[in-house]
């Protein structure tokens, strides 16, 4: 279940640092947040759909290790990130 195109689009467009940037991690958390949100929904009519919710662990833990790298990075860019997406801030290891 990839994101359609024009969601993609917009989340880019939404939190790109740069005209050419798709790849920052800040682009990235917010592709990945948008994603699992749509997993969680399918999760929710699909209660044993197993392979659905691997695949969703896993990106949640993608998403952390982004989440981390960047609160390493820039801990003010984090913080308003996370703000904006409505996720809870992990602590620190």
């Amino acid at each position: 279940m990839p994101l359609p195109k024009e969601t993609k689009t917009e989340v880019i467009e939404k939190y790109r640092t740069a005209e050419t940037d798709t790849g920052s991690a800040e682009v990235q958390i917010a592709l990945l947040t948008s994603r699992i949100q749509q997993i969680t929904e399918h999760l929710r009519t699909n209660k044993k759909d197993f392979h659905s919710r691997r695949g969703l662990l896993i990106l949640v833990g993608q998403r952390r290790r982004l989440e981390s790298y960047l609160r390493q990075k820039d801990i003010t860019k984090y913080r308003a990130l996370i703000q904006e997406l409505g996720i809870r801030e992990q602590k620190p290891q």
